[in-house]
């Protein structure tokens, strides 16, 4: 009987000292992530501050996404044979000069994938990687500072595709105006002379450079490790409305470990010289034209998730 009592006072012991050390161990397990998110924001604090200096400030980040797949004899879909794959690229460089007296802002976004889907039991199905997303844009902005968020300025922006149809359309705006920049993440860009120029290789009459007036906006901002690109470009062609267009891309990237984490990234755009030019390429045998005044101007979207890797 006494051994037995023994025993148990024994269990209990050993139970109340391993609960101890646990609870212990989960109190510093606490403390250590608290000191670990107080130095974070201490780093975040200090990067800022940083930023805030003249100089050049460069970075990038960006998505990386990637699948393949084969399937053979899987009778329980409808092409039983099969193989196919995804591959997704994005960047969102910046390389940035703030002087006291002026300042000059270059960025570029690219968007770039490929997908394939290979039918094996369809000899003529196409077994190659195929261009599915294409997006390339790059924007340059100098601006002589009035006041600490006023400035007059000068922009040069260039949208094409690189993978199909390289400048065919290309769009170069060349402008003159205001920028206005309230926070250090925004700024604002109004150009009431901005000349829109359309590069295209065949004689046509959807396409037209025009002078008009260029806005842009632009806000980036980090939320710990959730980093935020917003970008608007308008423009408003003073010769007609159908040679007006706006683009309007959003990036975002969560870090989760080592700068690699998840990204997604979607993208808006109304140009009706683009969708006329699509919409004469297809039109079935017989009908009739399309024009300006009847053409289905639909909104222009893409999106894309996956891997994110900050620079």
């Amino acid at each position: 009987m006494k051994k037995t009592l023994l025993i148990c006072a024994l269990f209990i012991g050993i139970t109340t000292v391993n609960a101890q050390t646990k609870e212990e161990l989960k109190a510093l397990k606490s403390a250590k992530e608290d000191s670990i998110s107080a130095l974070q924001s201490e780093v975040d604090a200090l990067k800022k501050q940083i930023e805030k200096f003249p100089g050049w400030h460069y970075g990038a980040f960006g998505t990386i996404g990637a699948n393949i797949s084969e399937f053979s004899n899987w009778y329980a879909q409808g092409t039983p044979n099969n193989s196919a794959g995804n591959i997704t690229i994005t960047a969102n460089p910046f390389a940035k000069l703030n002087r006291e007296k002026f300042f000059w802002y270059n960025t570029a976004n690219i968007n770039l994938s490929w997908v394939k889907f290979d039918d094996k039991d369809d000899p003529t199905d196409d077994n190659d990687y195929r261009q599915a997303t294409d997006v390339f844009t790059v924007t340059s902005l100098y601006g002589y500072k009035f006041t600490k968020t006023l400035a007059a300025s000068a922009l040069g922006e260039y949208r094409t595709t690189l993978l199909n149809n390289f400048n065919d359309p290309g769009y170069l705006d060349l402008g003159i105006g205001v920028t206005w920049t309230p926070i250090s993440e925004l700024v604002v860009v109004v150009h009431p002379l901005n000349y829109n120029i359309v590069f295209f290789s065949e004689e046509t009459d959807i396409f037209d450079s025009s002078l008009g007036a260029k806005i842009v906006a632009n806000y980036a901002k980090e939320f710990g490790k959730l980093k935020l690109n917003s970008n608007l470009s308008m423009f408003q062609s003073y010769k007609s409305s159908n040679l007006s267009n706006w683009t309007w891309t959003n990036a975002l990237a969560y870090e989760v470990w080592k700068g690699i984490g998840l990204g997604f990234e979607f993208g808006l755009r109304d140009n009706k010289q683009e969708a006329l030019n699509f919409a004469e390429e297809n039109v079935p045998d017989g009908d009739p034209k399309p024009t300006f005044d009847n053409v289905d101007n639909d909104l222009q979207t893409y999106w894309t998730f996956g891997l994110s890797y900050a620079f």
